[in-house]
């Protein structure tokens, strides 16, 4: 979708509202979908369309885990790292995240793909240890389970290459 075209979708959107505030973090998932994270661009936009101070926008980006307010991979990997996750391997899981995709937690991947992202808790205490792929989630995880993962993902993604050259 064109940018015009999202910018009137979401300021329809917002004029059916009865509290044009509350629609806030809807217009920025939408704007970062759009632009493949929260720009300043985006919140400046984001602002415009809600009725909100730029300031205001950045404050509500930087308090939400997946809001990203800079470049992330094709692929954003939340490491759950709450207690129980800890307790049951989530350390394991990050650094062998951390082995086979050449980085460190908060970074991105040089061929952009994967982006590594420790979040408190998911919400899978009882599938622990846990992640999350572009809000999917993953649990039991094993060595073996992930690389199967990975190897999808990376599959998934060669198409896209493909088609864009």
């Amino acid at each position: 979708m064109s940018l015009n075209k999202l910018k009137k979708t979401l300021a329809q959107e917002v004029s059916g509202s009865e509290h044009p505030r509350e629609m806030a973090i809807d217009v920025m998932y939408a704007l970062q979908d759009h632009f493949g994270y929260l720009s300043d661009e985006a919140v400046a936009l984001a602002a415009d369309i809600v009725g909100m101070s730029p300031l205001q926008i950045d404050e509500l980006a930087t308090f939400y885990t997946f809001i990203y307010r800079s470049p992330v991979g094709k692929y954003v990997i939340h490491v759950c790292d709450s207690v129980v996750c800890w307790m049951d391997g989530a350390e394991t899981v990050r650094d062998y995240l951390c082995q086979k995709l050449s980085i460190e937690p908060g970074a991105t991947t040089v061929d952009g793909l994967f982006t590594l992202l420790p979040v408190c808790c998911i919400g899978y205490c009882d599938r622990a240890p846990a992640m999350l792929v572009n809000r999917k989630v993953y649990g039991n995880l094993t060595a073996e389970k992930i690389d199967q993962i990975l190897k999808r993902l990376q599959a998934e993604a060669k198409p896209a290459v493909k088609k864009a050259k």
